[in-house]
């Protein structure tokens, strides 16, 4: 039974999540586990509107706008290497979802 440990990371700042996946990726080649990804996905823009006005003439404030990257990584096997890269210190700016498969192979 292999285990397939899938990271989800986003974030609204792209160059730390690229120094963050950048960061698992090296780990996780130098221990020589399979490694898929990693997979960027589109980036989601978001607005938000902004309902206080500035003055009693109804001018308001302009929405706020943002955009949040994502990235895919999966770690086949070697589940001490993917323990490593998914309970590591990351930065707040950085939102991490793990997830665990395990893959049954055919047998008797």
């Amino acid at each position: 039974m292999t285990t397939v440990t899938k990271l989800a990371l986003s974030s609204g700042d792209r160059r730390a999540l690229d120094a963050v996946v950048s960061e698992i990726v090296s780990v996780v080649e130098r221990k020589g586990a399979d490694l898929r990804g990693p997979h960027t996905g589109p980036p989601d823009e978001y607005r938000v509107p902004q309902s206080k006005t500035l003055t009693s003439e109804g001018e308001r404030f302009t929405s706020w706008d943002y955009t949040v990257y994502t990235r895919q990584l999966e770690i086949v096997g070697h589940d001490d290497v993917a323990r490593v890269a998914a309970t590591r210190e990351f930065p707040p700016s950085i939102h991490v979802e793990v997830e665990l498969d395990q893959i049954h192979t055919a047998g008797k």
